[in-house]
């Protein structure tokens, strides 16, 4: 939590106003930060000094691990996140690769789970990492992309927390995830909770012991319009412990996270959080 509240103060203090092209908003800008969280003992960095909907943060994870593009799935699972790139983003209308109401296009999922090579032919990429983790074998090119260049004019949104790296070491499993743009007071809560349980339940259903995720960010900005609220209302309050996360043991396999997980195989116990903050969210 501490690193969240110091990066915040970061860009408040030393970041410069840049104009976002696709909001049309301006933002206050640092680049490059570096985040660390241990998950050794089941702690999961939930932001406690505003309430934050940590289920539907875990879903989208789920979402994208399952090769999700539509947001009637995301919302048939309990995330709403996508519903506005999907259906409200101007740019994306008006793009003849998209297919209709609730297509997202050619991101997260898409990638992860269907990669094209230049021959047409479908690479898996989260099948592909799980079957060497699974075997205890981490030949340092553990990679799951979202981030097709190739395909970038084919989706609703570039996908911002867009690698993964798992790397072994012993019996411990690590995370190094990248993320290429972090909306601070919105967006960054729920990316903090996607990384930490991801490495956490990859671990669990390799044979694993989840270590530490690195959480690495190039472009953390504060909009405009969520300025005040951030330096004059969440700043301001205390952080509370970091709660625990407790997964449901049945879960051993990646075909167990394709078909019957749900938000409801995972119990916070322990979240302490100030009230919720309505921020503006960005098209």
């Amino acid at each position: 939590m501490k690193q969240y509240l110091d990066l915040c103060h970061r860009v408040i203090e030393q970041g410069e106003w840049v104009e976002n092209r696709r909001t049309g908003k301006r933002c206050l800008t640092v680049i490059n930060a570096d985040l660390e969280y241990d998950v050794s003992k089941g702690e999961l960095p939930v932001l406690t000094t505003k309430k934050l909907f940590w289920k539907p943060a875990i879903a989208e994870m789920l979402g994208y691990l399952r090769g999700y593009t539509s947001a009637a799935d995301f919302r048939g699972i309990g995330c709403n996140t996508w519903n506005a790139n999907a259906n409200d983003n101007k740019v994306w209308l008006a793009n003849s690769f998209r297919k209709g109401e609730d297509d997202m296009g050619r991101c997260y999922g898409a990638q992860g789970r269907d990669w094209r090579n230049p021959e047409g032919e479908s690479i898996d990429q989260l099948r592909n990492l799980y079957n060497d983790l699974r075997q205890g074998f981490d030949n340092r090119s553990e990679i799951m992309t979202f981030m097709n260049p190739g395909e970038r004019d084919r989706a609703c949104l570039n996908s911002c927390m867009h690698t993964h790296t798992f790397s072994i070491l012993g019996d411990k499993l690590y995370l190094t995830s990248y993320q290429r743009s972090d909306d601070l007071p919105l967006g960054h809560g729920f990316n903090q909770v996607q990384v930490s349980w991801l490495l956490m339940i990859m671990a669990q259903i390799t044979g694993l012991k989840a270590a530490k995720a690195f959480h690495k960010i190039v472009n953390a900005h504060v909009y405009e319009d969520q300025l005040e609220l951030l330096r004059d209302v969440q700043l301001k309050r205390e952080p509370f412990p970091s709660p625990t996360l407790r997964i449901n043991p049945e879960i051993k396999t990646l075909e167990d996270l394709e078909t019957w997980v749900t938000v409801d195989d995972f119990e916070l116990i322990g979240y302490q959080h100030h009230p919720a903050i309505r921020y503006q969210f960005a098209i």
